[in-house]
């Protein structure tokens, strides 16, 4: 046992923490092999904590398993608080076996490789803390931490602190293995000595059984003992290595870190760099370099390019060089060379650094080709980089995404050809021309004669209580495509088409909305792909589709969706006994008497309250919309109000609205006013007809005036001539007639 022990000026304790002397459990701190680099710790899975008993002025009693890390922990108390130079050793068995003398903490064997510093201050200094891994069971016994101040005396006094380190030898191994920092090309070493030779080591890298990664295979090998030597070892080695021994029944790991230290080399280098005319661009320097970068040095041309004295270039992080604003300056031969403190394998291969305009066009083709079923057509397209005559990609494309088809197309430079054409080939192509400075393209469109249009597509609808809003995609953009929709209750499995639906009379395409018979209505707007269906039933569910047409007839149909109202069916009759208040299954009734006029302020729209339900209203929704009710609507504005008027500011002149009210409760359930239609007539052409008139009758009256002053001068010039007798008598007479 240890002599009494006094403490003066020192107090050791583990941890930095206050013990009531109970036992305590604590996780281990991280290894740092290095000042400047650092590794996990040896970790042992069978055990992962240690074990700590303390007695009130007795020694620290330590516990641990083998392959495991702990912490000794001398605090230091300087004298009145003040810093001042000391040295602190550790010793075990009558000698030091390591210490911490001037800023340095050395080992004695075989301890080093798993003695570092630990709780190191913000400030990097030492704290009087040491990690202890890979513990073996050579580590078991008493350790005594001594501090000695060289500028007081005595320099030594009766202070430290006794630990005992207590290993459980009771696993398969003897010796783990310890963190290995080592350079390329040279050889490192992991022990995973067991206790028998008869136990079964098995040893893997980052979770990967060594034997089956190929690169590392051929350069490693285990020896009798279970220890692996990996010979000459790369740049790609570092990471964990664990080992497992078992013995049948119980399986122990212990894992270390191997760091591999080279000098900063070159990994990439593109022979050629195409940097943007105009735009900013990043010249890399692609390397690898452990200890990490220290600088890296750029050349161009074979001189030394500084970034710091050229305007616009500046170095990232990572030693590229970002160029603000590219211009024909920048162009050259350009190599890095980056330095570590190993130093470095020298410089990059040369980099050739162009600068490059965007492209220009120099042939496009015609707007619009237009061919037959079974023709060819020829769509040339041709492009050069600016400032040069090199070319830069061309590629073509089909604009709505479908791709083109292989086996009837030709590419010779940027032209296209297509052969036989099919009527999938209709539609508008793109000419794409692009390199490293920017991406240009133009479009044309083929056309096919006497071919009707394709059906429309994307059909969506998004549904109210008494109507329905369709929107879609055509299936080609075409200046006199005009669409209709298409509807009908789907709830009855019959189908009929209406042998009038295609009249120009859009009152001839309604039927009963009880019928499974199909409506149709007609969108009086050329290319518009939107449009409102109202009036329908709430609660039930309806089918829509939508056809296109155009100068060549009748396209084909849209996919059919189906869609149901808001709000509950009300085609089945409820049972009196069942009927109750208006609640959160009842609708509302709609606004009733709806009129509209037109006031100083705009278009005054009034109506009635609802005949039902008007106790539960929210709110009003007036709605108006281009269109009669018979012929779809092109929907054009609402808004919301309590009252029961509304004054609509705008609308444009001759134009037929279609204005309709709805009723709203605090359960959303809506109720539809029937719609009024409203025409605005032109006002400013009928204004301008009477200014226009006035302005004539002025100018008649003023070619009147202007005649009839012309005939009295010229009467009173020949009066003149006739006194002087230059004029005849019967001239005398006639004029005096007149």
């Amino acid at each position: 046992m240890p002599p009494p022990v006094r403490t003066l000026g020192v107090a050791c304790i583990l941890l930095s923490a206050a013990y009531s002397g109970t036992k305590r459990k604590f996780r281990p701190r991280t290894v740092s092999e290095r000042n400047r680099h650092s590794f996990p710790r040896a970790a042992v899975t069978a055990s992962a904590f240690f074990d700590v008993e303390e007695d009130k002025g007795g020694p620290v009693h330590l516990k641990a398993t083998v392959g495991d890390s702990l912490v000794l922990n001398c605090k230091l108390e300087f004298p009145n608080d003040v810093p001042i130079p000391y040295i602190m050793h550790w010793n075990k068995g009558g000698g030091t076996v390591f210490s911490w003398v001037d800023g340095q903490l050395a080992a004695e064997e075989p301890y080093k490789g798993r003695v570092s510093p630990a709780h190191d201050l913000p400030d990097g200094s030492f704290s009087g803390a040491v990690n202890l891994t890979s513990i073996r069971e050579s580590d078991k016994g008493w350790y005594e931490c001594r501090v000695h101040f060289p500028n007081r005396t005595p320099s030594t006094r009766l202070n430290g602190t006794w630990f005992f380190l207590d290993v459980d030898g009771g696993t398969l191994l003897a010796t783990p293995p310890i963190n290995v920092t080592t350079l390329e090309g040279e050889t490192a070493h992991f022990s995973c000595v067991t206790k028998d030779r008869a136990h079964r080591v098995t040893w893997y890298k980052d979770g990967v059984p060594i034997p089956d990664i190929v690169e590392l295979r051929q350069r490693s090998f285990v020896s009798a003992d279970g220890s692996l030597t990996i010979a000459p070892t790369a740049m790609g080695d570092p990471g964990e290595y664990m080992c497992e021994v078992t013995d049948g029944s119980t399986r122990q790991q212990a894992a270390a870190h191997l760091d591999v230290q080279y000098k900063a080399k070159v990994m990439y280098s593109p022979r050629e760099v195409q940097l943007p005319f105009g735009r900013a661009a990043t010249l890399d320097c692609h390397f690898r370099a452990n200890p990490p970068l220290t600088s890296l040095r750029w050349e161009k041309d074979g001189f030394l390019f500084d970034p710091y004295n050229v305007q616009g270039v500046f170095y990232r992080r990572n030693g590229s060089l970002y160029f603000n604003k590219v211009d024909e300056t920048h162009r050259g031969r350009y190599t890095c060379t980056p330095f570590n403190d190993l130093g470095t394998e020298g410089p990059s291969p040369v980099i050739d650094v162009r600068v490059q305009r965007p492209p220009v066009f120099t042939i496009t083709p015609h707007n619009m080709y237009l061919r037959r079923t079974g023709d060819s057509v020829a769509m040339p397209c041709d492009a050069v980089n600016g400032g040069d005559t090199e070319r830069p990609l061309i590629v073509w494309f089909k604009k709505d995404g479908t791709p083109l088809p292989r086996s009837r197309i030709t590419l010779e430079g940027g032209n296209l050809t297509l052969d036989n054409i099919v009527e999938a080939d209709r539609g508008m192509y793109q000419c794409v021309a692009s390199n490293g400075a920017a991406t240009i393209s133009v479009e044309t469109e083929l056309v096919l004669e006497n071919t009707a249009p394709r059906p429309p597509y994307n059909l969506r609808a998004v549904s109210s209580t008494t109507s329905v809003t369709l929107t879609w995609l055509p299936g080609i953009e075409r200046p006199e495509t005009q669409h209709s929709v298409w509807f009908r209750i789907s709830d009855s499995p019959q189908w009929h088409v209406l042998p009038d639906a295609r009249e120009l009379d859009p009152s001839a395409q309604y039927r009963q909305s009880d019928t499974p018979e199909w409506r149709t209505l007609r969108i009086g707007d050329t290319g518009s792909t939107e449009a409102m269906v109202a009036g329908l039933k709430a609660g039930r569910e309806y089918e829509f589709m939508v056809l296109s047409q155009d100068e060549h007839g009748d396209g084909m149909f849209s996919k059919a969706i189906r869609v149901k109202t808001a709000g509950t069916s009300t085609v089945e009759e409820v049972p009196h006994e069942y009927r109750t208040s208006i609640g959160s299954f009842q609708q509302i009734g709609p606004p009733r008497n709806v009129t509209v006029r037109v006031t100083p302020d705009g278009f005054l729209v009034a109506w009635d309250p609802p005949a039902f339900g008007a106790e539960d209203l929210k709110h009003y929704l007036v709605r108006w919309a281009r269109g009669a009710p018979d012929s779809g609507y092109l929907p054009t504005g609402s808004d919301v109000t309590t009252d029961l008027s509304y004054v609509i500011r705008y609308l444009e002149e001759d134009r037929l609205y279609s204005i309709f009210v709805l009723a709203l409760n605090a359960n959303d359930v809506e109720a539809a006013s029937h719609p009024v239609s409203l025409y605005v007539p032109p006002y400013r052409s009928q204004r301008a007809l009477p200014v226009g008139m006035a302005v004539g009758l002025a100018l008649v009256a003023a070619a009147v005036a202007a005649a009839w002053y012309l005939r009295e001068r010229q009467l009173r010039r020949l009066r003149a001539r006739a006194e002087a007798g230059d004029v005849p008598v019967d001239a005398k007479q006639g004029n005096g007639k007149g």
